[in-house]
């Protein structure tokens, strides 16, 4: 459906330690003849399966990005994308840290919502990252996002 290559449309890709930027996503996905962009941004919540979270880390497979650019490849090739961005945190982080930011632009603004939802989708679905939760009680679970 994208006329340009998926690998055209990806203008940010990445998997860092530091704190993610709401804003450096948004400008990545800037485009002329962008009519619409979604945005999400996933944080971490205070409590999970009615047990309170005390906090959490973030770890991912070494071909983490290489798995993350074909997602985004996918999408480029199934919605009209002008612009893709993806990061995502790795290690500690507490409640309220920003653990992924994804956004698409498009055209029109239905196909940027269904972009954006199934970039972050296919994220949770596919990349090879996960999810060690430790709970107030002094539990713990891994949750595996692939």
């Amino acid at each position: 459906m994208n006329q340009d290559s998926g690998q055209e449309a990806i203008k940010l890709i990445g998997v860092r330690e530091t704190p993610l930027s709401i804003d450096e996503v948004f400008a990545a996905v800037g485009h002329p003849g962008a009519g619409g962009v979604a945005l999400f941004v996933g944080t971490v919540r205070d409590s999970d399966h009615a047990r309170a979270v005390s906090r959490l880390s973030y770890s991912a497979h070494p071909t983490v990005e290489r798995e993350l650019r074909a997602v985004m490849e996918k999408v480029a090739a199934d919605f009209p994308v002008k612009a893709l961005a993806a990061v995502h945190r790795v290690g500690d982080l507490e409640i309220g840290d920003l653990a992924v930011v994804v956004a698409a632009s498009c055209p029109h603004r239905a196909e940027a919502f269904a972009a954006c939802r199934r970039l972050i989708d296919d994220l949770k679905a596919q990349v090879p990252i996960w999810k060690h939760q430790r709970f107030a009680d002094g539990g713990d679970e891994w949750v595996g996002a692939c």
